[in-house]
């Protein structure tokens, strides 16, 4: 997985980039398959916000998260994506596997 963070307006400190890699970590333990993340970080005035684009086969995902502290954002937006990842997932699962031929059973005449 290819994880890219960048701040606006915000520098992206170690200790911020190793808290968003264990945030992320959680998302690979449910779903490996994962193309390219972009983090983007920013701080406004008393906002806050964590932004995420993930890439998967087939489709893009993309969550924002607002709150008045910036660790804060981030565990709500790895929530997000979590939540988003295993729905993508379980849909994919589903869709995947053909369903089973149900036989008609026709009673025996007498």
């Amino acid at each position: 997985m290819n994880l890219s963070i960048s701040g606006h307006h915000l520098e992206v400190t170690p200790a911020i980039r190793e808290y968003v890699l264990n945030k992320m970590a959680r998302v690979t333990r449910h779903f490996d398959n994962v193309i390219d993340t972009q983090v983007i970080l920013s701080i406004e005035r008393l906002k806050h916000t964590a932004e995420i684009t993930m890439r998967l086969r087939g489709k893009d995902i993309h969550c924002a998260a607002n709150d008045e502290n910036l660790y804060a954002a981030i565990d709500l937006l790895a929530d997000k994506i979590d939540r988003q990842v295993i729905k993508y997932k379980s849909k994919a699962q589903n869709y995947s596997q053909p369903q089973p031929v149900k036989k008609l059973e026709i009673p025996a005449s007498e």
